[in-house]
């Protein structure tokens, strides 16, 4: 009976060592699934800042190139209308002088 009541209390005696290393390892298994969460969360953060970065930077793009593109039409307008003076020139220039 003594020897097994000594067992008994190593057994106890081991299974408490290991329940206090199982404690420490989920203490420590917390605290770094914590710090993985919160880094997530910067990361997360870094993303949203980025994505509005790039969202500011579209539309500054789009706006120059509204103003791009309305020059572009107004320059073609131009060119068309210097065609047209010229077409009128070449018809002029085919007209004899004398009405014939």
């Amino acid at each position: 009976m003594t020897k097994r009541a000594v067992k008994a209390e190593n057994n106890a005696t081991k299974l408490k060592q290991e329940n206090a290393l199982l404690q420490v390892q989920l203490k420590n298994y917390k605290t770094e699934n914590e710090a993985l969460r919160s880094g997530q969360s910067a990361s997360l953060a870094a993303v949203k800042r980025n994505a509005d970065l790039a969202l500011q930077n579209l539309l500054a793009v789009v706006t120059s190139s509204r103003s791009s593109i309305k020059q572009l039409v107004s320059g073609a307008e131009s060119l068309q209308l210097v065609a047209d003076l010229l077409r009128s020139i070449d018809r002029m220039a085919e007209v004899p002088e004398d009405g014939q």
